[in-house]
């Protein structure tokens, strides 16, 4: 209910704010962005040091709807909303899921990106992993060791769904990549179109697939991804709803996933 309520707030917001002229905007507000700049291709640092990927396009795209000048922090994921909490910086762009437990804490923006987990594994092993429903068979875990990154939505999921599963917890992506091709666990769950592109792409992946459908309970993986910000400021939320909505009804959105997927990836079904 709470994340209806949110986003049923969102819709009314994008309504609404589309009468105000930001005046806040036109002082050439500075906006602070906590993201992790290690989360390719959602947001990373190039061999320059310049950060990179969709979270970031999508930063850009909405401070040039808004007239913002931005700030990017990086900040680690298991700390990413303590910091936003703490003031460290004003919004979270960085894949992070609209979901109710998140929603207890702080406001999100409309939603951006669709958010899913799948589950990768080797392509000879013919798992029968879930049932007809989509359900995950908890017997059929047993002796299974399976990795994904500590503090997410996917270990949430996990800790629900399968509490007597082996699961190994990691801080990097690369280092969870690598237990897998080297036979240390023996699947791993993540973003599917990340590991597509980092991974089931790349000649390292060659004999791997995913093993499991889609996983999008809305009660852990929420509505999609939305632009977190604390509690309290609905100005900028509603300005931030409007910049989202521009950026998906002119394609915009569209656009930067194609330089990095073959697929969109946002909520094409939102329209405010």
């Amino acid at each position: 209910m709470k994340l209806f309520n949110a986003i049923r707030r969102t819709t009314l917001g994008v309504a609404a704010v589309a009468a105000l002229t930001f005046g806040a905007a036109a002082q050439a507000e500075t906006l602070r962005v906590g993201m992790e700049c290690t989360y390719a291709p959602f947001n990373f640092k190039n061999a320059d040091g310049s950060l990179d990927g969709y979270d970031v396009d999508v930063a850009k795209g909405v401070a040039e709807i808004l007239g913002a000048d931005l700030e990017f922090v990086c900040q680690k994921w298991d700390g990413m909303v303590p910091a936003l909490l703490a003031n460290k910086f004003d919004l979270v762009i960085a894949s992070m899921s609209i979901t109710d437990s998140r929603l207890e804490k702080m406001d999100f923006s409309a939603p951006y990106r669709i958010s899913v987990g799948r589950l990768v594994g080797k392509k000879s092993d013919n798992m029968s992993l879930f049932d007809d429903t989509g359900a995950p068979v908890a017997a059929n875990f047993e002796g299974l060791k399976i990795g994904m990154g500590r503090a997410t939505t996917y270990a949430s999921w996990f800790e629900a769904k399968l509490p007597g599963a082996n699961v190994v917890y990691y801080d990097s992506s690369e280092a969870m990549y690598l237990d897998l091709v080297n036979g240390r666990t023996d699947m791993i769950m993540t973003n599917p179109m990340k590991a597509y592109l980092k991974f089931l792409s790349k000649d390292d992946g060659a004999g791997f697939e995913f093993v499991s459908p889609q996983i999008d309970e809305t009660d852990f993986f929420g509505v999609g991804v939305g632009i977190g910000l604390r509690k309290g400021n609905e100005e900028l939320r509603e300005r931030l709803n409007t910049a989202v909505l521009e950026l998906t009804k002119n394609g915009s959105l569209e656009t930067y996933a194609l330089k990095y997927f073959p697929f969109a990836i946002h909520n094409e079904g939102w329209e405010g």
